[in-house]
Formats: C-alpha cells, sequence, structure tokens
C-alpha cells in the first residue's frame, strides 16, 4: 500500500481552497502521461419542451470500448467483477476527500475536469446514499461551481458497480446557461419542500436550496440563493441533504423498508442550489442511453444515426420513455 493511501485514512476532510488547483494540476499530469484519455466530440442543439438541450456526437469511442473488452476478459478469467477504483489508477488521484472518499479524474471523459466521488471501500453502486456521500460531494461542490450526479444502478446508466458520486463544472454549455434546463427551473410548483416542474412530463422530484419551503408557490428568484454556512460545513449541508433526499426518496415511493436498496433505479443531479431525483424504467431509448446529465440537458449518442433518431423523436421524448410515466 502507498504512503499515500495509508495516510488518507487519517484525512478527515479537503483542505479547503485546494480542490480546483488540484484537478488543474492532476489534470495536466495525466494528459502529458497519457492516463487521461479525453473523448473528441461535436456539439448539436437540439431544442424540445422550452430546453435547448446540448447533445454530443461521440465518433471515436474505440479506446473506452477496448478498455470495457479487458474489463470483460479480466472478469471472465478471474471469475471477480473488474473494479477500476480497488486499486484506481495513481495518475487520475486528485485529492482525499475525506476518511470514506477520495476525488479521480474520469480517465475517458467527454467534458473538462469531470470528477469522479469514490468510496474507499468497495460498496454497490445502487445503494443508498449515506451521509458520508453527501458529506464528500458537498466538500468539493463548496470547491467547485458544479454539477454532481449519482447513476443509482445499471438501468440510470451506471458503468461500474463500485458507489462513486461525479461532478462536472458549471456550466455545462460554453459561453451559455448553467444548464440547459434552467429555463424550466424558475416554474417549479411545490408542497412543502418538494416540488416538481410542470415541463417534465415524467414522474419526478426537486428541491431548492435543499429544504427551502414554498408552500405552494414557486421557485421564482429561488435558483441564486443557497445557505452560505453549507460551503464552510459540508457536514452541515450533508445532513440536510441527506434529509431532503430521503423525502424526495418517500414521495416517489422508492424507499424499501426491509433494504439499504432503493425498490428501483434513479437518477440524482445536485448543484448549490437544488436537487433533483428522477426514477428510471429504462437503460436507453432507441439506442440512445441516458444518464443523470440527460435530465440536466445534456445528451450523448455515438453516431449520425442515433442523432438523427433523437431529432425525430425530440430528446424530451427520449427523457419521457426512460423515465417513468407520470401518474394520472
Amino acid at each position: 500500500m502507498s504512503q499515500r493511501k495509508q495516510n488518507a485514512r487519517e484525512t478527515r476532510l479537503l483542505e479547503s481552497g485546494t480542490l480546483w488547483e488540484k484537478v488543474l494540476d492532476r489534470t495536466d499530469h495525466a494528459l502529458r502521461c497519457g492516463a487521461l484519455q479525453p473523448i473528441p466530440t461535436e456539439c448539436e442543439f437540439v431544442e424540445q419542451g422550452g430546453v435547448n438541450f446540448l447533445v454530443r456526437v461521440l465518433p471515436n469511442l474505440a479506446r473506452k470500448e477496448e478498455a470495457k473488452k479487458k474489463q470483460d476478459k479480466e472478469t471472465a478469467t478471474s471469475g471477480h467483477v473488474f473494479n477500476p477504483f480497488l486499486p484506481y489508477e495513481e495518475d487520475l488521484f486528485v485529492a482525499d476527500i475525506s476518511d470514506t472518499h477520495l476525488c479521480l479524474l474520469n480517465k475517458f471523459n467527454v467534458i473538462d475536469h469531470h470528477l469522479l466521488i469514490v468510496t474507499r471501500e468497495f460498496e454497490e453502486q445502487d445503494t443508498l446514499l449515506t451521509l458520508q456521500d453527501f458529506e464528500a460531494m458537498w466538500a468539493c461542490l463548496a470547491e467547485i461551481d458544479g454539477l454532481a450526479f449519482y447513476n443509482a444502478g445499471k438501468t440510470a446508466g451506471a458503468s461500474q458497480q463500485h458507489k462513486h458520486l461525479q461532478l462536472v463544472p458549471l456550466p455545462l454549455v460554453p459561453d451559455g446557461l448553467k444548464v440547459p434546463i434552467a429555463p424550466l427551473l424558475t416554474s417549479a410548483q411545490f408542497e412543502g419542500s418538494i416540488g416538481t416542474i410542470p415541463g417534465f412530463p415524467f414522474t419526478h422530484a426537486i428541491a431548492f436550496s435543499l429544504g427551502r419551503s414554498y408552500a405552494n408557490g414557486t421557485a421564482q428568484g429561488a435558483i441564486a440563493q443557497v445557505n452560505s454556512s453549507w460551503l464552510e460545513s459540508p457536514r452541515e449541508a450533508a445532513a440536510s441533504t441527506l434529509e431532503c433526499y430521503h423525502s424526495m426518496l418517500q414521495a416517489l415511493g422508492l424507499i424499501s423498508e426491509s433494504s439499504n436498496r432503493p425498490s428501483g433505479a434513479y437518477n440524482l443531479l445536485a448543484t448549490r442550489q437544488w436537487m433533483l431525483l428522477v426514477p428510471r424504467s429504462l437503460e436507453s431509448f432507441e439506442s440512445i442511453p441516458v444518464n443523470s446529465l440527460g435530465f440536466a440537458g445534456t445528451l450523448a449518442v455515438r453516431s449520425e444515426q442515433q442523432l438523427k433518431s433523437l431529432v425525430e423523436h425530440g430528446p424530451m421524448t427520449v427523457l419521457t420513455n426512460v423515465a417513468v410515466p407520470t401518474a394520472i
């Protein structure tokens, strides 16, 4: 075991004000040594339902597919599922976040500075998020104004079994909105602290400032608000977020009383201002895969044929088909 891994057990929290510099330094190193292998993309915009979706076309996935084949071969040979996080690739290591989590670069990144927030010990990706998960998430959000997300299960777009949240810096659209769905957020309607977005024709739940009550009102003007003390105290933010998370799971019927796993797959998205939870029914639609980023308004296709299908059906239609129908 390396000295850093031994010391990591003693590291309680990321040192304030250091994460972004560590990300930049490690990105430069990982690019130079070839550990980081960005996937080149071409971008298109497709409008539907009041959202100008950003669609990335990924024509060259050869390296990622080759790595997946290697993982599958190792799994077949050893009889154990290959885990890229135990051990993790040292050249992709960014920082120790806490005694339970560390931060890595996403090896095959589509978005610059895409981070993985990984548990030190193995936990299944479809288990419920914990106080420690949210504390690690907020430690990173305090340093980087980003979108954190969790693909809870294979049906929700998870590609690895080892529990990990992810974080991408904002804005998602260069020189544009922080997230493409931003125009819909101000119309959210609330019953207490949990709300819904009228423009989303599928089952979901949203909370702004993670617990602020709107009492049958809207979130107009609230998107820019966040409890500033949360950026200074990840543990305080984590406790409030955990409570809100369980309320959302309960409201959506995803709580299983007899298990630490939810009763279905879902996507969770969180920024400094809001958290969105979307139950899932399918991994893809018309061969177009969807993970959490799809519900922020960004999708990825592998070919011109998939792009044509996405344009014909419409991106909101794709999301609706992989989510869960709204109860009538």
